[in-house]
């Protein structure tokens, strides 16, 4: 702050002080708004780069492993944990921004006279293809008991068929309200963290 009074009053003392701290603060308000706009500046060029991959995420679906597999059926607690698994996964997908989820609602006779994900061999991969995905999704839980079990969520390019994420969480323990959490676990710490470091 350069002074070219030789004799300075306390009036102005206290003006070159306000007049420094205007200084100031308009240099930390140009250097926020460079920052800023930088910033949208890269996410613009990065989302120009990047297309937004249509995805077919299917009815995630239970494999009963445990001493009463195949002996008690799945009950309506198990039916709806699995339903908040799959709209948790898909909206995960969605809120990532580089997801547009696919309505597979029109594939679910072909799923189920395929025998469901678990028996079909790979035929989401096909029907997602009909509907115009660029990959499809399946999740399978599997229990091993009724406070364990495991997350698989499988990732199948639909154009070629190949695999481009098989991942699981290993075995966890809680019931079956406990599913939603590790299929979240799973999408943040495998699937998106993975895809979005490539």
């Amino acid at each position: 702050m350069l002074i070219h009074a030789r004799k300075i009053d306390g009036s102005n003392v206290k003006w070159q002080i306000l007049d420094a701290k205007k200084n100031t603060k308009r240099r930390i308000l140009g250097a926020s708004l460079f920052v800023a706009l930088t910033v949208i500046a890269i996410q613009s060029s990065i989302a120009v780069g990047q297309s937004v991959v249509k995805i077919a995420v299917f009815d995630f679906e239970l494999d009963d492993r445990s001493f009463s597999g195949g002996i008690i059926d799945k009950d309506s607690i198990d039916s709806e944990n699995l339903k908040i698994s799959t709209e948790e996964v898909r909206r995960m997908l969605e809120v990532s921004g580089r997801y547009s989820i696919v309505d597979v609602s029109s594939a679910a006779g072909g799923v189920l006279s395929a025998g469901g994900i678990l028996h079909c061999n790979g035929c989401e991969g096909p029907l997602a293809k009909k509907l115009g995905a660029d990959q499809s999704m399946i999740g399978i839980i599997a229990r091993v008991s009724r406070t364990e079990y495991s997350v698989q969520i499988l990732v199948r390019n639909t154009q070629t068929g190949a695999i481009v994420s098989n991942v699981f969480t290993g075995l966890r323990m809680g019931a079956n309200y406990s599913w939603p959490r590790g299929a979240k676990w799973l999408m943040k710490n495998k699937i998106l963290s993975v895809q979005h470091a490539e």
